[in-house]
């Protein structure tokens, strides 16, 4: 545990954490590797985890028709991975396949939530974590829509 709980600490997206919130989430928390390949997740699955990476990249894809799994974002160490665990039904929206060797610290969204219920002001702070990366992912989206689409609604690149 005590390895876990300096590398929350340590980690970005948990900068400044409260020590108190750092014990209670690393009790949701465990060590998982992927090969270059393997998906940390599919769309429509329970999403039971998030991810904190902490080395190697994980690309974000959705499946397009006719086009197969299309990248709209790649993320590295330092970076979360999986947001749909905040949100009802808590289902992945998207796939998450890892593009190398990658090690990263996932958190039980079950067990999250369960301590954020109990203590209000550690879920406030998940919130306010989580939202930046929301609105950055949104925006990343929208961008990549707008160059698929030419800044034209509907109609696809010539």
């Amino acid at each position: 545990m005590e390895g876990l709980e300096r590398i929350i600490k340590e980690h970005p997206f948990f900068a400044g954490l409260d020590l108190g919130f750092c014990a209670l989430i690393c009790g949701c928390a465990k060590n998982v590797r992927y090969e270059a390949g393997q998906y940390l997740f599919h769309e429509g699955e329970p999403a039971n985890e998030f991810y904190l990476i902490r080395h190697g990249r994980v690309s974000l894809e959705l499946h397009a028709p006719e086009r197969g799994a299309v990248t709209f974002q790649t993320l590295g160490p330092g970076e979360v991975v999986g947001v749909s665990w905040l949100i009802p039904p808590y289902r992945w929206s998207y796939d998450a396949k890892a593009l190398e060797l990658t090690r990263a610290i996932a958190l039980d969204a079950a067990c999250l939530r369960q301590k954020c219920e109990a203590d209000h002001d550690l879920g406030y702070d998940l919130m306010k974590r989580f939202m930046p990366v929301l609105i950055q992912r949104l925006q990343t989206s929208r961008l990549q829509a707008l160059d698929v689409y030419c800044a034209r609604p509907l109609k696809p690149c010539a």
